[in-house]
């Protein structure tokens, strides 16, 4: 049985940087992320990647059969214990997705999804200022943090309904930030 531990937040919110200290320091964990998933795919350069790269470059979500497999098949081919997948779900359709696969196995049990919470203005300037690449401008960003926000009052009340949210403070130093979650998936696992 796979503990999953899911880890929400705004574009720049640092969830991936969170969940990579996390399972770096824990050798029980391993730690995906969607974007990671998916850009594997991209830079392989399959038809599939192609199609991923299509959505990925305008700033839009990739198709939900295309990211729940992905996931699935991450999580059933990884040798940790725990894993932790940040960026997922992005939509209301993504959850459901999720929640209905990981309902029909009894391989992988949803533990806790953690939302890592930052102000509109911290994520801008932690994107624009790191601009990776060509899709960290403000017309991008304005359409990701779009894409972020429509859904989620709407996710955060489903797994607050089955008791599963868990918010962190996102404008804090990595360091503590990453203490707490820490402390919080110890607990989790502990029950």
């Amino acid at each position: 049985m796979k503990s999953l531990f899911l880890i929400i937040g705004a574009p720049g919110s640092g969830k991936t940087t969170d969940a990579d200290l996390i399972a770096k320091n824990d050798e029980s964990f391993a730690h995906f992320s969607t974007g990671d998933l998916l850009r594997a795919e991209v830079a392989s350069g399959s038809e599939l990647g192609k199609t991923i790269d299509g959505f990925i470059s305008k700033g839009n979500l990739v198709p939900l059969d295309v990211v729940v497999n992905a996931i699935i098949s991450a999580i059933k081919g990884s040798d940790k214990k725990n894993i932790i997948i940040d960026g997922y779900p992005r939509s209301v359709e993504q959850m459901n997705e999720l929640d209905k696969v990981l309902a029909a196995q009894n391989e992988i049990v949803l533990k806790s999804v953690i939302e890592v919470d930052v102000s509109e203005d911290v994520a801008r300037e932690r994107v624009l200022g790191r601009a990776r690449g060509a899709d960290d401008n403000n017309e991008v960003f304005n359409n990701r943090m779009k894409v972020y926000l429509e859904p989620i009052t709407a996710i955060r009340d489903f797994y607050k309904n089955k008791n599963l949210l868990h918010v962190i403070n996102g404008e804090r130093t990595i360091d503590e930030i990453v203490s707490d979650m820490s402390e919080f998936i110890k607990r989790v696992l502990s029950k």
